[in-house]
């Protein structure tokens, strides 16, 4: 039996220590207070004879005890035990402070913050550190750029040895300014072994295959519809142009137009003067009420087009006047339909980003203006194509109502094709290597 002595400022690390020195089978003999601390005698290979034999040996003969003075009642503490009782008091004791023990310690504090001194001394090296970050991230992102654009030139080139006729369809692709999206779709559908005639006229092809039009003559226009789309596109031009060729058919007292344009100034005005021209009336709607109401007095006409405001993707009013829309729809018999403008001469991003703001209206069609402004189509072939709007009819230029004509596939791609020809190909291979490069092993 090894008996040892531990002396601790507390309980706790009291019973560690012993923990620590003589495992989980020590025995506590005593623990007692003192000014150092607390301090733990304990027993590793603890023999219970050993210690009532070493106890007789060592308990005091009754005659050399001296009597105990009687100056106050006998308290629990004084009561004299045997070694087995105190060794079973300790015991307890020492079994309550080791549970006390097992329970973790309390969460640390949270550090002190460091005095301004310090931060002032710390601030050039957290600058320094930021440069260094910030300038290694530069490095890091010119460094992928350049393995980019070596394995978009690699990868074309690749491309060009092994399926020279479909890399010609997508230069071809390129040239009309068709997004990759778009071209790279519209090559899944090329058969795997094409000629040089297939490979000059297929693009063509697939393009006029892949818009959709809507295929009605301008006199088959009926119905309630309604002109959405940004600001600038000609909505109010393009609704006197329907609303003439609807004249020419039906006559002045079957057509009628309603405007909901509040926000440019003059517009109002501009859609009277083309209804005085046209000897068509013109009614005002200012809420959804007044829409539903004026499109309910208006139903026995053969064709109602409204006027509505030119609002972008971003605008908050953009939601205002869909529910102004929807709400009519709601409130009155009258079934309306979305058309939307674009703009040819808008770049693809903005006609893409026009197409996802107005697609919860759900347009039934599309009509595309300004096609002489436009220097190349390839835009708005791209987003025609990319979300399967019907196109309805085209414009290009400002006479009423001459400048409309229905939509025609072909002939849109053939102007297409003739825009693009006037243009040049400068720097045309690092174009194509960087616009399919990376997306060639997908083809």
């Amino acid at each position: 039996m090894k008996i040892k002595r531990f002396l601790a400022p507390d309980m706790r690390q009291a019973m560690r220590d012993v923990r620590t020195e003589q495992g989980a089978d020590a025995v506590i003999l005593s623990t007692r207070r003192l000014e150092e601390g607390i301090e733990i005698i304990a027993a590793v290979d603890y023999d219970e004879t050993l210690m009532r034999e070493a106890a007789r040996i060592n308990a005091p003969s009754p005659v050399s005890a001296p009597a105990p003075a009687p100056t106050k009642p006998p308290v629990k503490e004084a009561v004299k035990e045997t070694p087995k009782e105190r060794l079973k008091e300790t015991t307890k004791e020492a079994v309550k402070e080791a549970r006390a023990a097992i329970t973790p310690p309390p969460p640390p504090p949270p550090p002190l913050p460091l005095p301004s001194t310090e931060l002032a001394a710390l601030q050039p090296v957290m600058e320094q550190h930021a440069l260094e970050a910030a300038r290694m991230r530069t490095e890091l992102g010119g460094l992928r750029q350049l393995l980019e654009q070596q394995l978009s030139s690699l990868a074309w080139n690749d491309m060009e040895r092994r399926s020279p006729m479909r890399a010609r369809v997508l230069r071809d692709m390129s040239r009309l300014g068709i997004d990759t999206d778009v071209a790279r779709q519209l090559i899944d559908d090329l058969p795997e072994e094409i000629n040089a005639d297939q490979a000059r006229y297929l693009p063509l092809g697939l393009l006029s295959r892949s818009l959709k039009v809507s295929g009605r003559a301008l006199a088959d226009v009926c119905g309630v519809i309604a002109l959405v789309g940004p600001t600038g596109v000609g909505k109010t031009t393009t609704i006197a142009k329907l609303a003439a060729c609807a004249v020419m058919h039906h006559g002045p007292n079957k057509v009628a137009l309603v405007s909901t344009d509040h926000y440019r100034i003059g517009a109002a005005a501009q859609l009277e003067h083309y209804g005085r021209l046209l000897g068509v009336r013109v009614y005002p709607a200012y809420d959804a009420v007044g829409l539903a109401q004026t499109l309910h007095l208006l139903r026995d006409h053969h064709t109602v087009l409204v006027d509505t405001a030119g609002v972008a993707g971003n605008d908050p009013r953009l939601q205002q006047q869909m529910d102004v829309l929807r709400e009519a729809t709601a409130h009155g018999a009258t079934t309306l339909r979305a058309c939307l403008v674009l703009a040819a001469n808008a770049q693809a991003p903005a006609l893409d980003d026009s197409v996802r703001a107005y697609l919860p209206l759900k347009p039934s069609v599309c009509i595309a203006t300004k096609l002489d402004e436009a220097p190349s189509l390839g835009g708005l072939l791209s987003v025609l194509i990319r979300h399967r709007i019907p196109l309805d009819c085209t414009t290009d230029g400002q006479r009423v109502p001459e400048d409309i004509s229905p939509a025609d596939a072909r002939v849109l791609v053939c102007r297409a094709a003739q825009q693009q020809r006037k243009l040049g190909f400068a720097g045309e291979d690092l174009d194509m290597a960087e616009r399919f490069g990376m997306a060639v092993a997908g083809l």
